[in-house]
C-alpha cells in the first residue's frame, strides 16, 4: 500500500472517529393538532439547553386548529447547526403521537433510526386505513417502538398527558440524561401547579418503563 492511500485511510478514521463521537440527533416529531407537539419539543428544548447543546427547530407545519397533520424538525447537536430542516434519509427518531403520520414520515429515517409511534388513531378523515394495517406496515421497519401512550396516560388518570408518555418512550434515544427531561417538564408545567407537573413526571416515567422493556 502507498504512502498516499495509508494518509487517505487514517484520515478517514479521523473523519469517523469524530463523526461517532459527535453528539447529534435528528428528530421528526408529527402528529395532528392538538396533540401536544409543542410540548414535546418544548422538553426537549429546555433540556437541551441544560445539557449545553445547541438546537434548532422548525416551524410546527400543519393545520395545528383543525386537527389536521402537524409536524415538526427538532434538531439537537453539541456543535453549531446549520439548517433547521432535517434531509430526507436522515433523521436518527420520528416521535409520533399519530400513527398514520409515523407511517407518513417513515422515508424520513435513517437505516439506524428509530421510529417511537402511538397506536390510537386519530381518525379526522372519512377513508382513515385500517389502522392494523397501519400499525403492520410501521412495524416491518426494524427499529420501532408501538405504544398505547392515550392507555396508559387514562391508566394514571391523566389523558392529557399521553404527549409525555410518548416522549419517556424516546427518552432513551435522545442522548439527554433523563433528569434534564425532568427538570425541563418541572419549568415547563411549573405554573399549572404541582398535580400537573407530578402527571407528567408519571407519565414520562411510565413511557420509559414500557419501552425499556421491550427495547
Amino acid at each position: 500500500m502507498t504512502k498516499r492511500k495509508l494518509n487517505l485511510n487514517y484520515q478517514n478514521k479521523l473523519i469517523r472517529i469524530r463523526e461517532f463521537a459527535r453528539m447529534k440527533k435528528d428528530i421528526i416529531i408529527a402528529g395532528v393538532g392538538g396533540q401536544g407537539i409543542v410540548s414535546i419539543a418544548a422538553v426537549i428544548g429546555y433540556a437541551s439547553v441544560e445539557a449545553g447543546l445547541f438546537l434548532k427547530q422548525s416551524e410546527v407545519h400543519g393545520m395545528s386548529q383543525r386537527g389536521g397533520e402537524v409536524y415538526s424538525h427538532f434538531r439537537l447537536s453539541d456543535k453549531e447547526i446549520a439548517s433547521d430542516l432535517i434531509p430526507q434519509g436522515k433523521a436518527d427518531l420520528i416521535i409520533s403521537i399519530e400513527p398514520m403520520e409515523a407511517l407518513r414520515y417513515l422515508p424520513m429515517l435513517n437505516s439506524e433510526g428509530w421510529v417511537i409511534t402511538n397506536t390510537t388513531p386519530f381518525i379526522n378523515i372519512p377513508n382513515y386505513p385500517d389502522i392494523e394495517k397501519v400499525l403492520a406496515e410501521i412495524k416491518k421497519y426494524p427499529n420501532n417502538i408501538t405504544i398505547d401512550a392515550d392507555k396508559i396516560a387514562k391508566n394514571l388518570k391523566s389523558p392529557k398527558s399521553a404527549n409525555i408518555v410518548l416522549l419517556g418512550a424516546a427518552s432513551q434515544f435522545l442522548a439527554l440524561d433523563y433528569e434534564k427531561l425532568e427538570n425541563a417538564i418541572k419549568l415547563l408545567f411549573g405554573r399549572k401547579g404541582e398535580d400537573v407537573v407530578n402527571a407528567n413526571l408519571n407519565a414520562l416515567k411510565a413511557g420509559r418503563e414500557f419501552a425499556s422493556k421491550i427495547n
